[in-house]
């Protein structure tokens, strides 16, 4: 069978472990050619394949990125796009296509699937917010990446006794920000999920200092946003400017930097701001990754060949399952508000 494979949205630690276990796993099983569609759903669009075979990918599953490049293009943003999407699908007889992407990669596939193209998807995103899986891979390296980026904004924070905000990935949820903040003991976390009050945050960060506790780490979510409307407008007036992406998606980015002015201000304890930024994105996977990556690869392989298009292969319980597509692009995976103010807010202040 002549397979095709992309990887759209985010780059993401573990995408190339997938890749690999795709070409391995066709291979190996089933005699499988596998090419790669450059940079997502671009190039399928545009007719643009990357050949890849097992002596190009065997070697691959350290390695951060992603070889056959991404990008956030969407087909359906045209009303010629699905068309062309075809076209190319049918001039390179490809039988079967494997999507590696997030909520709008994903989201692509399901549509296609409408009109007859066999697709199956693997769950990738940092955010860790696609439903029908327990966690994307991604997820674990980041959350190491932005925990180890805590402990030591700890030792400068301590050393000059400031408060220090650092702001991490998560645009409509906070799994990022709620999992390192716990793991590198963060004074506060800020998600998405709950709105903030800045004065109630200043009140919690006085008392510390107050108390002897002269450094304090506030982690938040690029998300987050105050529950006051005249600070979410103040907020929004230091963003990132950009435009939105082929997903209507607005450029989040700027909270860090105006909490830490606010806080500032209204404390009068020295406040710095740290954005992680796509140093989360970057680098190798940690090993659940590569694992869990490797698992979702062979299982898309196994999906392909049981004839289950449509689906997508997730994690449950320690297994690989499948689920529909429109299940898992149904609605986003927000954070266990369980796990936030119990465990989250237990340590916090």
């Amino acid at each position: 069978m002549r397979l095709g494979i992309l990887t759209g949205g985010g780059d993401c630690p573990g995408l190339n472990a997938v890749i690999r276990a795709v070409v391995l796993a066709g291979h190996l099983r089933h005699g499988d050619e596998v090419i790669g569609f450059a940079d997502g759903w671009r190039g399928v669009l545009d007719g643009e394949t990357i050949p890849l075979d097992p002596g190009r990918c065997r070697d691959i599953l350290a390695l951060g990125g992603t070889i056959i490049g991404t990008s956030r293009t969407n087909p359906f943003a045209t009303d010629e796009g699905p068309a062309r999407v075809l076209g190319t699908l049918g001039a390179h007889g490809v039988e079967a296509l494997v999507a590696v992407g997030g909520e709008d990669t994903l989201g692509v596939a399901t549509r296609l699937v409408e009109l007859g193209v066999r697709v199956v998807g693997v769950p990738k995103t940092i955010d860790n917010d696609l439903s029908g899986t327990e966690v994307t891979f991604g997820f674990d390296t980041a959350v190491q990446i932005a925990t180890e980026a805590i402990d030591r904004l700890r030792t400068t924070a301590e050393s000059h006794h400031r408060v220090i905000v650092c702001e991490v990935m998560g645009r409509n949820a906070g799994w990022i920000a709620t999992h390192s903040g716990i793991a590198g003991g963060a004074a506060d976390i800020l998600v998405p999920e709950v709105p903030f009050d800045v004065e109630a945050l200043c009140s919690r960060l006085r008392k510390r200092h107050e108390g002897g506790r002269f450094s304090s780490i506030v982690v938040v979510a690029e998300g987050a946003v105050p529950v006051s409307e005249a600070d979410a407008a103040s907020a929004r007036g230091v963003s990132l400017p950009g435009n939105a992406d082929a997903f209507g998606h607005a450029r989040l980015g700027g909270i860090g930097a105006w909490l830490a002015e606010e806080i500032e201000r209204r404390t009068g304890i020295e406040a710095r701001v740290t954005i992680l930024g796509h140093i989360q994105r970057g680098g190798t996977p940690t090993a659940f990754d590569r694992v869990l990556a490797t698992r979702l690869g062979v299982a898309a392989v196994d999906a392909v060949h049981d004839g289950a298009f449509g689906v997508m292969v997730g994690l449950a319980a320690g297994k690989i399952v499948r689920v529909p597509l429109s299940e898992a692009t149904g609605s986003l995976k927000t954070v266990d508000l369980d796990l936030y103010e119990n465990v989250a807010g237990l340590f916090s202040g």
